[in-house]
């Protein structure tokens, strides 16, 4: 049941080393990454890149890959190492008294981490938001080269997945269109990152 489920908690597919998130590109950089085995250009290490382990977020994000430069789904298996490094240097988007102090103690994280997180509703098969959050994660500054050089370990492209997703729902047919769905469990943090990110599980 839904309402059984952590409020924050970052439920991902995941194996005893890796754990899958996604992200949607334009066709150019999908292909470029998949020939590659990571990211290389037209991919910009400059920019901040978003991964998010949520599937159904991600189809939310994307428009089931429909929305301009996002037509390519790709599934990035990282190591969990390279995840939790990310967590470990991350900075709420938003300042929380809870999590942070003061607002002086949020700038300042903020200023000097080079990953943000953000707590986003959760979407059901219709794009309803959720009761329940899901993990988005920025990289930028020196977690990008981390990420394209030593934690990639396969890049799958599921758009077909997506599509087909996407066609059972607009069908009718919500238990096939689940059936599609990878099987996301929830992923132990350890309890100074839970601290750090505002997690309830």
């Amino acid at each position: 049941m839904e309402d059984q489920i952590e409020h924050r908690a970052v439920r991902a597919r995941q194996t005893a080393t890796t754990i899958t998130v996604y992200q949607a590109y334009s066709a150019e950089i999908a292909e470029a990454a998949l020939a590659a085995g990571t990211f290389v250009p037209p991919f910009k290490r400059e920019r901040m890149t978003w991964i998010k382990p949520s599937f159904r977020w991600m189809a939310y994000r994307c428009g089931w890959a429909t929305k301009p430069n996002q037509e390519r789904v790709l599934a990035v298996e990282i190591t969990r190492d390279g995840f939790e490094w990310a967590l470990e240097h991350a900075c709420l988007s938003h300042y929380e008294p809870d999590v942070h102090g003061t607002r002086e103690q949020w700038a300042e994280q903020k200023r000097t981490s080079p990953v943000r997180v953000q707590w986003d509703p959760e979407r059901d098969l219709h794009h309803r938001p959720l009761d329940h959050r899901s993990i988005q994660v920025g990289l930028g500054g020196e977690a990008v080269p981390r990420y394209a050089d030593d934690w990639i370990v396969s890049l799958t492209d599921v758009t077909p997945v997506m599509r087909r997703t996407a066609e059972l729902v607009a069908a009718g047919n919500l238990d096939a269109a689940r059936a599609e769905l990878p099987e996301e469990t929830p992923y132990p943090l350890p309890e100074h990152i839970a601290r750090r990110l505002g997690a309830t599980g």
